[in-house]
């Protein structure tokens, strides 16, 4: 085993092979073994010294976990998690066995696709058509051009573009919560009205990404939809994240 410890790329049930060509992370990328533990079994290899995040390695971890999904259920770990050995592994496997069982069950079948919506950035000329004080502050610009009323212009213009953003995101989540079987809210990315992850059956997939697809061409002035996905299911391996909330949230 290599001195930098074992390396945890995911956990999934007992049984299931890996890929056969599969590799992990490191130059050379690392062979990849199972450790078993009862009905639960983790995806390791031997760490890499002087692990970095690395867009190789980043790249070889996310595909990994992809190729993982298409055979069925998987629980995530992180880039970067590292144990300092089996032992510490295989404990960790046996004292979560039942929470690692709940979550692969909840998970069957799932892919996670994630949905940022940004203020149209595009869109002045709607802003100024649809926006009074928009329209207010813009011709006071133009009959009395000054430092003081280009601020007050830009700072409606920026109002208005996030409240629109804002707005369709609430639209977003009612049209989509309903094909996803649990959503969970990301962390505050800045300049994002919303960061929202879905849990989407794998057969859904496509059918979901097209659904946001139709609602970005048809709101296109109100905002920005940036959909990536199918990903693991990174935003769903708690309970907290597990539960499905209303539509309207």
């Amino acid at each position: 085993m290599a001195a930098g410890g074992v390396y945890v790329y995911a956990v999934i049930p007992t049984g299931e092979p890996l890929p056969s060509d599969a590799t992990g992370v490191g130059a050379p990328p690392a062979a990849l073994r199972l450790l078993a533990q009862g009905p639960v079994t983790a995806v390791v290899s031997d760490a890499p010294p002087q692990l970095r995040a690395r867009r190789r390695d980043l790249l070889a971890h996310q595909d990994l976990l992809l190729r993982l999904t298409d055979r069925g259920p998987v629980l995530p770990m992180r880039f970067g998690m590292v144990a300092p050995d089996e032992d510490a592994v295989r404990s960790q496997l046996a004292g979560a066995k039942d929470d690692h069982l709940a979550t692969l069950r909840h998970l069957s079948r799932g892919v996670e696709i994630n949905l940022k919506a940004l203020p149209a950035q595009d869109s002045l000329a709607v802003v100024v058509a649809e926006e009074k004080t928009v329209r207010r502050l813009r011709e006071e610009v133009r009959r009395r051009p000054g430092y003081e009323a280009s601020v007050r212009l830009g700072e409606a213009v920026a109002t208005a573009l996030s409240r629109r953003a804002a707005d369709a995101g609430k639209k977003i989540l009612r049209t989509l919560t309903p094909m996803a079987r649990a959503v969970a809210t990301g962390p505050e990315v800045h300049g994002c009205a919303l960061n929202v992850s879905f849990l989407v059956d794998r057969g859904d997939s496509d059918d979901f990404r097209a659904a946001a697809e139709r609602f970005a061409t048809a709101h296109r002035d109100h905002v920005e939809l940036r959909v990536a996905g199918p990903l693991p299911c990174y935003s769903f391996v708690s309970s907290r994240a597990a539960r499905k909330p209303a539509a309207g949230l």
